[in-house]
């Protein structure tokens, strides 16, 4: 059984910064692509940020591009996305996603059939 566990999120202050974990297991994602996405309640689930295979190339929204950064551990099955100077705008459920349909230089995807369950972030002004 292939599972996505999403851990970090918490209620932090604007500014401040956190950091989020995606452990995959039940399968190895290191030939993948990977990715975060967010989702408000108001919102569709949107893409934040991705990584492929080999962790040297990383693709941003355009909201986070500059704060957030995506990272991999390939040997742990492991994706991380540090949250640096965080804002209000940020409050959302995250979401790890696997195998990602994404490759270096494009700016195109498409999300994986692989999700966690999510971890909520909160932001306060």
């Amino acid at each position: 059984q292939v599972q996505l566990v999403e851990s970090g999120g918490g209620l932090v202050e604007a500014g401040k910064s956190l950091t989020l974990s995606c452990a995959a297991s039940g399968r190895s994602f290191s030939s993948d692509s990977m990715g975060w996405f967010r989702q408000t309640a108001w919102k569709e689930r949107e893409f934040v940020a991705a990584i492929d295979w080999s962790g040297d190339s990383t693709y941003y929204a355009d909201s986070v591009r500059g704060r957030f950064i995506i990272s991999r551990d390939r040997a742990k099955n492991m994706v991380y996305l540090q949250m640096n100077d965080l804002r209000p705008e940020d409050t959302a459920v995250y979401y790890c996603n696997g195998d990602l349909l994404w490759k270096a230089g494009l700016t195109t995807y498409v999300a994986g059939d692989y999700w966690g369950r999510g971890t909520r972030v909160t932001v306060s002004s």
